[in-house]
């Protein structure tokens, strides 16, 4: 928090003293200008050389002013960008709310965990984690933890995460420059669609009265300055014509060109500056610098081949403006010229923009992960092994608060499967989230929520708040169903982590009860490892009959002058109290 609240001071005493700058340098644009139409005008009048000596000295002081001026507009961007980032930590650390976004539209009702596990949507893992500006990081989160790596994999990512951590102005910096670019999953997909959009080859014909039109254009005006004939202005002008219908003749392949493409010149050149910033990063973690290795291409920086292509599709822009279209492609066919430049460089790297831009949603989703673990000093990385154990001490939930959340240690080793009993609001469902949510974190390189961790990555199945699908024309029932079918299946190829709560709510109490002691056997058998929540008695007596397997946990809940208390602690056993009858009694119910 005291870093934050640092850096505010820091960076609103540097906006103020940006935008004193920018209001300066806006004046002196102004009056630099003036005075240049003014000593203009002198000129005229008078037609002394030294006005227009002048007047070109204040017409390049006023070019170097609108450059000075857009820097500073840059660089006001950034020292916005980084203040309110920094509000913002202080804000989610001081838990008055999230003020990110909460990735909603990943989710997948269909998906082994993400709607049971709270993945996506309001205070959802997805939206506390989220660090990401552009849409390539917003989704390669999002794809990360819809996904289990391996173990390789895992161990890279948490050395990736470990320095990244340390890294914190370098990363705030990242951050900036993508929230700055004001990226958008259209912009994406509009590069994306224009990468891969293959058009024929410009015809010969094209290509060489592209170069023959415009020297013969600059050869006869060269030619008039020398000879001064009248009739070279005539045959001028019959080439400006010719080079204005060669541009119409082209100018349906320049539109397809560039479709779809607006003001896509400006999201390019924030990639390229999000790319050069992790290129002149030196880096010691082996996932890191494989990273910055992909940017390299053909002995040049990915900075560098993005930047000219934004720099064409800037100069494409010239298209749009009638007088300079005319100006600039009757003179030179200024903007066949571009076209080609354009189609060389889509030739030459298109099949690597996808990747450098993939490199720039990794680090994106790699930040999120090591702002968590700033944030959070006391989360550890899991230790990962191959050897199908996991345990966890003082386990809670990562996002609950931190001052009031109740840890719990638990392992899943000799015996590889829990059944967990315990009263409403005990904090069974809490437990079963906390499990999975962390298995999540920890098959993606993450630190956890808790003092040590040891882990054996595997799928992670949940079933525990389907929902009626009205869409779908199924019940709750049937949704569960098919969920338990899910998990099954699964289990048929290989070992996965169960989260079962409440099973078959949908029918009765001796259905559900039988239904439920044959689904704990017949998982237990395909070696899935987890716990189930449940309140029937005769489900755990089943740990009597695999006793090397499974076993019983509770939460218990204690009467206290006249009212409940729980504790939230995890006890080896089977729940006795029984708190619903008290509840109910308490509140006239019965």
């Amino acid at each position: 928090m005291d870093f934050y609240q640092n850096k505010v001071v820091h960076y609103t005493e540097a906006l103020s003293k940006t935008n004193k700058k920018y209001n300066s340098i806006s004046i002196l644009r102004l009056f630099s200008i003036f005075i240049c139409l003014y000593l203009g005008f002198y000129y005229i009048k008078t037609n002394e050389i030294l006005y227009l000596i002048c007047a070109f000295i204040f017409f390049m002081g006023f070019v170097f002013l609108m450059r000075f001026h857009s820097r500073l507009s840059f660089q006001k961007q950034l020292t916005t960008a980084l203040l309110k980032i920094n509000e913002n930590e202080i804000i989610y650390l001081k838990r008055e709310k999230i003020p990110f976004e909460n990735g909603i539209e990943f989710n997948d009702f269909h998906h082994p965990y993400a709607y049971d596990l709270d993945i996506f949507g309001d205070h959802s893992l997805f939206q506390n984690l989220n660090r990401t500006a552009t849409f390539i990081g917003k989704k390669t989160l999002a794809n990360q933890l819809l996904s289990q790596f391996q173990n390789k994999a895992i161990l890279e990512n948490q050395q990736a995460v470990k320095e990244l951590k340390s890294k914190i102005e370098w990363r705030q910096d990242f951050y900036a420059l993508a929230a700055v670019s004001t990226d958008t999953k259209e912009a994406y997909e509009s590069l994306m669609y224009w990468k891969s959009f293959k058009n024929d080859n410009l015809p010969k014909v094209l290509i060489v009265a592209s170069v023959v039109l415009p020297v013969l254009f600059f050869g006869l005006l060269t030619a008039y300055f020398i000879t001064s004939k009248i009739i070279l202005l005539s045959y001028l002008t019959y080439v400006f014509i010719a080079n204005l219908v060669v541009l119409g003749r082209s100018l349906k392949r320049i539109q397809s060109e560039i479709a779809k493409a607006d003001n896509i010149d400006k999201i390019i050149k924030q990639y390229s500056l999000l790319v050069q910033k992790i290129e002149t990063e030196n880096f010691q973690s082996k996932k890191l610098m494989d990273l910055q290795q992909q940017l390299i291409f053909k002995n040049a920086t990915a900075s560098s081949h993005l930047k000219d292509l934004s720099e064409l599709f800037s100069r494409m822009d010239t298209i749009g403006n009638f007088v300079t279209a005319i100006l600039f492609n009757g003179t030179f066919l200024f903007n066949l010229h571009v076209l080609r430049s354009l189609l060389k460089w889509k030739e030459n790297y298109s099949a690597e923009l996808e990747k450098w831009i993939a490199v720039i949603g990794e680090f994106e989703a790699l930040n999120s992960l090591a702002n968590l673990s700033y944030n959070n000093q006391d989360f550890v990385f899991p230790e990962i092994n191959s050897e199908y154990k996991i345990g966890f001490k003082d386990l809670s939930h990562p996002l609950l608060n931190p001052a009031t959340r109740v840890g719990n240690d638990t392992h899943f080793y000799p015996e590889s499967f829990m059944i967990l009993t315990g009263s409403n609001m005990s904090g069974k469902s809490t437990f079963l989230r906390s499990l999975g949510i962390n298995m999540v974190l920890g098959g993606i390189g993450s630190a956890v929520c808790a003092s040590e961790a040891t882990i054996h990555p595997l799928p992670v199945l949940v079933s525990m708040r389907l929902s009626d699908s009205l869409a779908d024309s199924e019940s709750y029932f049937f949704a569960e169903i098919k969920r338990l079918k899910q998990i099954m299946d699964v289990l048929e190829e290989k070992p996965a982590f169960v989260l079962l709560d409440e099973i078959l709510r949908g029918t009765n109490s001796d259905d559900k009860r039988n239904g439920t002691i044959e689904v704990v056997k017949k998982i237990i058998a395909k070696k899935a490892i987890g716990a189930i929540a449940t309140h029937d008695i005769e489900v755990c007596l089943t740990t009597n009959d695999y006793p090397q397997i499974l076993t019983n946990q509770c939460f218990e809940v204690e009467i206290k002058d006249n009212d409940l208390h729980f504790d939230y602690k995890l006890r080896n056993g089977i729940c006795k109290n029984k708190s619903a009858t008290f509840l109910m009694k308490k509140m006239g119910v019965i």
